[in-house]
């Protein structure tokens, strides 16, 4: 870049040294002058003096490449060609000037296009370079967070865990009510809460249609009558029995249901809910892969 600055420096010298340079040094006088409409022909208006200040500037403006200075050069005389008339000195000077620079331009133009392509490419791996920090720092700290998230979830579930320890035993006619409370669960539900009651009891196995499932005397046995079924989750903690009963509110309210706008006398509905528990029973016990003892 360094280079094409001395020789475009060079170009410059030759076209203001020479004689009809001298009108273009510096800003035209528009008031000296008299020339009362300029600024509403001239949109920008450029010399020689305003070129040379932007080349030596440390402060922002400075140009960015041969280019930038090229058009200003360039803005110079076809400027002065479109304020003054075809057969004013000026317009004609300005036009012989024009022609001059744009030869030597030419012979420069294949250095500025190779400059152009190395600063292009240098940018280009200058953004990957900092797109690939980015994209590691961001790893990073989706790593942390994920970390720091899971000992979060760990920490509340052992909280969790150590509340439900510490809860008082569930009376009889809570354990009813949680059972009748499964039977108004839709499918996927069932399916969690018998998940759930799996977790906690290792030993349980399904594999019968009818099943009846006793927290009390701790036996699975089948029943006669699904009418007289009623879904009562045996366990070995009353931690799960807990977690039973805050999983099945939660689901019944995202349903918009309460317990209390269930009738319990729907036969049919009893019904239907309780062959799906036993559905899910039968699934839950597959998947462990264990029969049901004889």
């Amino acid at each position: 870049m360094q280079e094409l600055m001395r020789q475009f420096g060079m170009i410059l010298r030759q076209i203001t040294q020479h004689k009809w340079a001298v009108p273009f040094m510096q800003p035209v006088d528009v008031l000296g002058l008299g020339l009362h409409d300029y600024y509403e022909v001239i949109e920008k208006p450029m010399d020689f003096s305003t070129i040379k200040s932007k080349m030596e500037a440390k402060d922002g403006n400075e140009y960015k490449n041969v280019r930038e200075i090229w058009a200003d050069v360039r803005l110079i005389f076809t400027n002065a060609m479109k304020y003054n008339n075809e057969r004013d000195d000026v317009h004609v000077m300005a036009k012989t000037l024009l022609e001059k620079f744009e030869t030597k331009w030419r012979q420069l133009l294949p250095k500025v296009g190779e400059e152009e392509k190395r600063r292009k490419e240098e940018e280009a791996e200058m953004q990957l370079d900092m797109q690939l920090t980015q994209d590691v720092a961001h790893a990073k700290m989706a790593k942390d967070l994920s970390g720091e998230l899971d000992q979060v979830e760990v920490h509340l579930e052992e909280l969790r865990d150590m509340v439900l320890q510490n809860c008082r035993k569930m009376s009889t006619e809570e354990k009813r009510r949680l059972s009748s409370a499964i039977a108004k669960l839709s499918p996927e539900y069932i399916n969690k809460a018998v998940e759930i009651f799996a977790q906690g009891n290792p030993d349980f196995q399904a594999s019968r249609e009818d099943v009846e499932i006793n927290m009390d005397v701790q036996v699975i046995k089948p029943v006669s009558s699904l009418s007289q079924l009623y879904f009562m989750a045996y366990c070995k903690s009353e931690s799960t029995l807990w977690k039973l009963k805050f999983f099945i509110k939660d689901a019944l309210q995202g349903r918009g249901k309460n317990s209390s706008n269930i009738n319990e006398d729907n036969q049919n509905n009893n019904n239907k809910r309780k062959r799906e528990i036993c559905g899910a029973l039968a699934k839950t016990s597959q998947k462990r892969g264990k029969k049901f003892p004889g």
